[in-house]
């Protein structure tokens, strides 16, 4: 006979009971919510993700290795605050970037141009006093962003191939503008995943290196941990002007362009490539048909005349008639679509807050743990001054071994190369954007190598590392200076509700009624059972704009002169609200006080 089975317990049967009584309809909402949310996860990986991980190369770059070596080897770990403290700060203006390109349309640079170059009242005088200036600031960024992606590369080179001569290795890290040659620009309307993919990779490369590194080193934690804390130790030994140094090295202007026109793609509809759409004449009207693409390759005349209009475009340098023709002011420009930028704008916000957070701001954290353990608290201690790349490296090689300070190298070879990368590509959306002067970013690249290039060889040949450490601090020193000529645009348009406004369309049936055109809100895919409870929300949560506009009217051009048929659209603001408006303010004012206290010190000879 089998035996009993054991009598249930008081809470099993509780919980039966509870199960029980839940009702059906609240379990499947429960059910269905889980879906959802799971689903804009996966949505967010698949379809969002990149934008924040090219932004973040701009904030571990070899200026930054440069820093953090010597914040570490002088202060310990004492000055993590200050690192976690500098990755808010980018953190906090690249979304504000990002949405101003993701509302707008446009980047940075281009709203430079619409709000300074065609005036209309003392025109000249705000194109050669702003404008101009203003762009010229900012190439000065891009070519000093260069030259310490430059320097940092060819160091890098030098430690892996230690005959090679230091010239050598920055003419060899110069010759990677050909590798643009295989990729698509990537600032175009679509994002480029391969591009996005390889810059993964060498993040990726850095971030695992590092942590394989910091694994090896006898780091204590807990000081380490004190050490994101504030103190007063900040105050005290001239640990005030390494610290904005950290702030100078950290927050990046050209990565504050790029992320702008990076948040402009649509990175929702998706073309489909195995058809096109054609016309076919029946007589009366032009009927759409469906066509297959040949999946056979064309043949070798066709390819070889493919290959030819390639290459001439990839240096040829687009005439100002042959652009579309652009607004001349705001009032001419038209922001994109209440649609649009609700299914990209808090996707985009997510993807670089966690990519700032949790890979730029986590590599900086390591360099500068990884500089205390060796130099302050390990077997480097005592050795005077600050140390530099090639100290890290040899000391890393006598006490580690081998195989970690090659680990270095690469991280740091890895980071010079996707942020040379970035920098150039900043670089093209300051040209198009302040001058509408476009060139193909192999073109761009080219350029900017080769201004950085002359620099970077004079001092390799000349002064050998002592002057290539001068170089990469001079660098950051040229950025930090720059920083907040290009914060202050940047705040001035996040806060106009005249910039930031979007028309928000009324409902399909309305639309139908009155004969309003609703092509531009439907130029992309619909997932199916789209997150209701995301489109209910008003866009007045964090970083988003105060309360909407008043409703205004606008005439549909394909309704009747009837008053019964004016479609009255709501607009709705995205600019920042008072409390985002006064942070933003606070930081620029720290970062131009920062400056200049860092101007004024490097003057006293206090580097």
């Amino acid at each position: 006979m089998p035996p009993e089975p054991p009598a249930p317990d008081a809470a099993s049967i509780a919980s039966a009971d509870s199960a029980a009584k839940l009702p059906p309809s609240r379990a499947r909402r429960i059910l269905a919510r889980a879906r959802r949310s799971a689903r804009v996860v996966v949505e967010h990986a698949v379809t969002h993700t990149g934008v924040g991980i090219v932004c973040a190369v701009a904030y571990f770059d070899p200026g930054n290795w440069g820093v953090d070596l010597q914040a570490g080897s002088q202060y310990g770990y004492k000055l993590l605050f200050v690192v976690l403290l500098a990755g808010i700060f980018a953190v906090f203006l690249q979304i504000l970037a990002s949405r101003l390109g993701c509302v707008t349309g446009l980047d940075l640079a281009a709203h430079c141009r619409l709000l300074l170059h065609s005036r209309t009242k003392h025109t000249l005088l705000y194109r050669w006093a702003l404008l101009y200036p203003l762009y010229v600031l900012s190439e000065v960024a891009i070519i000093a962003t260069d030259l310490a992606e430059l320097l940092g590369s060819a160091i890098a080179l030098t430690l892996l191939f230690p005959k090679l001569p230091l010239w050598a290795g920055v003419l060899i890290t110069a010759s990677d503008v050909f590798v643009l040659l295989a990729l698509k620009d990537p600032l175009g309307g679509k994002p480029v995943r391969i591009f996005e993919i390889v810059i993964g990779a060498l993040v990726f490369t850095v971030l695992v290196c590092m942590a394989i590194i910091i694994s090896q080193v006898d780091v204590n934690w807990g000081k380490a941990f004190d050490g994101f804390v504030p103190s007063d130790s900040i105050f005290k030994s001239g640990a005030l002007y390494i610290s904005i140094g950290i702030i100078g090295a950290t927050v990046m202007p050209h990565s504050i362009f790029l992320g702008s026109a990076l948040a402009t793609q649509d990175r929702i509809s998706k073309p489909d490539k195995l058809t096109r759409i054609d016309t076919v004449d029946t007589g009366t009207t032009l009927a759409p048909r469906t066509i297959k693409s040949r999946l056979t390759p064309p043949p070798p005349h066709e390819l070889l005349r493919r290959f030819k209009k390639g290459f001439r475009n990839v240096f040829r340098i687009v005439p100002i008639g042959e652009l579309p023709t652009d607004p001349k002011s705001h009032a001419e420009h038209e922001n994109n679509t209440y649609t649009f930028v609700r299914a990209h704008i808090y996707h985009g916000m997510i993807d670089i807050a966690v990519s700032l957070l949790c890979i730029a701001v986590v590599i900086n954290a390591m360099i500068l743990i990884l500089a205390s353990a060796v130099f302050y608290y390990g077997a480097g201690r005592g050795s005077g001054g600050p140390a530099s790349l090639f100290d890290a490296y040899d000391l890393l090689k006598q006490i580690v071994g081998q195989g970690a300070a090659t680990l270095f190298a690469l991280a740091l070879l890895a980071s010079g190369q996707s942020s040379s990368i970035i920098a150039t590509m900043a670089g093209q959306v300051v040209s198009e954007g302040f001058l509408r002067w476009r060139v193909s970013p192999v073109f761009r690249r080219g350029l900017t190598r080769a201004i950085g290039l002359v620099p970077s060889m004079a001092v390799a040949l000349a002064a050998g590392r002592s002057g290539v450490d001068t170089m990469l601090v001079a660098s950051q020193v040229v950025l930090s200076i720059v920083l907040p000529f290009i914060v202050f645009p940047l705040l001035y348009l996040t806060n106009s509700r005249a910039v930031m406004t979007v028309k928000k369309l009324p409902p399909e049936d309305t639309v139908d009624m009155l004969g309003l055109d609703k092509d531009a809100d439907e130029d992309r895919e619909q997932a199916p059972d789209e997150d209701e409870d995301l489109q209910e929300e008003e866009p007045d949560k964090v970083f988003v704009a105060a309360p909407q506009l008043p409703v205004e009217t606008f005439a549909s051009p394909g309704a009747s002169s009837s008053k019964d048929v004016e479609a009255a659209v709501e607009t709705v603001s995205f600019a920042n609200n008072l409390v985002v408006a006064v942070i933003g303010w606070i930081i620029w004012v720290v970062v131009v006080a920062a400056n200049v206290y860092a101007i004024v010190a490097l003057c006293m000879g206090q580097s």
